[in-house]
């Protein structure tokens, strides 16, 4: 079998782990070819992450390479056995690969952390909520385009639902609460949404008031995605010219940290649920058209940091 010219961001995980632990053991490629009974140029194929390896092959190399992590080889073998029958498969070749390794890592993790500053979590958005951010993609989306990705994003979110459903903790700025993507219809719709989500079993969103001051990081937005084991941890972060994705030793330390301090700085999840109820509260009447005159306050029960 040809080997696959663009690999996935799991296949190119698993590919990187296969190198780590083969250099760890001190392991010559040719070593591993050999022990595998493959040419070399295969051994480079299954480290980018082009080409497939056994569960059996795999299992091999692990134990010559003094592995004795059984949940972390247990796990890698789950990577290599796994199927591209996800649902994701019927967008590809129509949104661009990177999209879709997002809903494979979100739907093989056992825990999500993300942080956002002026947007709400991708898995917590309403449909209008993410058509409007979309069409503020520069160059412009065309709109059925922009109806795909929405529709995407929409099946995204069903991962909350499912049986084995992972738990989420959106950590949320105000800014992000205050902006008003789509207008303050959308807007206040979209918080009364994350307030019902906010309710569910498996999801926790804390809110990180203006009032609690400066907070790690650039204000990107991060997930971070528990696998089996935390050498397989996934930190995936938003970037103009699309996500990244980082799992290094180093960077997964630091933004296990960042998030860490961000939980710290935010609210309890009642507290935080009576701030954004303050901010929609306050979109409403800001809102309400003029009476006897005088238009409401538009400040008026938008304080609720503590």
């Amino acid at each position: 079998m040809p080997p696959k010219p663009v690999p996935t961001q799991r296949q190119k995980r698993l590919g990187h782990e296969l190198r780590r632990m083969r250099v760890a053991a001190g392991m010559s490629a040719e070593d591993a070819a050999k022990l595998l009974g493959v040419d070399r140029g295969k051994i480079s194929y299954m480290e980018s992450g082009v080409r497939n390896i056994s569960e059996e092959r795999l299992r091999t190399l692990a134990h010559h390479c003094g592995c004795t992590d059984e949940r972390y080889v247990n796990a890698l073998a789950e990577m290599a056995s796994a199927g591209s029958q996800g649902w994701w498969e019927q967008y590809r070749g129509a949104l661009p690969n990177a999209m879709l390794d997002i809903a494979e890592l979100e739907a093989r993790t056992t825990r999500m952390r993300a942080s956002c500053t002026v947007h709400i979590p991708g898995l917590l958005q309403t449909t209008d909520y993410a058509l409007a951010v979309f069409r503020a993609v520069l160059p412009r989306l065309p709109e059925h385009e922009i109806a795909m990705r929405a529709a995407y994003r929409s099946r995204r979110q069903e991962v909350l639902t499912a049986h084995t459903a992972p738990h989420f903790t959106g950590i949320v700025h105000e800014a992000a609460l205050r902006m008003q993507f789509g207008g303050t219809r959308v807007a206040r719709e979209q918080l009364d949404h994350l307030l019902a989500r906010s309710e569910e079993d498996g999801v926790a969103v804390l809110v990180v008031p203006f009032a609690h001051g400066s907070f790690p990081g650039a204000g990107q937005t991060v997930l971070y995605a528990e696998g089996a084991t935390q050498q397989l941890d996934t930190v995936q972060i938003d970037n103009a010219h699309g996500p990244d994705f980082l799992y290094g030793e180093a960077e997964l330390s630091k933004y296990r940290a960042h998030l860490e301090r961000m939980e710290e700085l935010a609210l309890s999840p009642d507290d935080s649920r009576d701030f954004i109820r303050a901010i929609a509260h306050g979109m409403e009447e800001a809102s309400c058209p003029r009476s006897n005159g005088k238009s409401r306050s538009a400040g008026k029960g938008t304080r609720a940091s503590g």
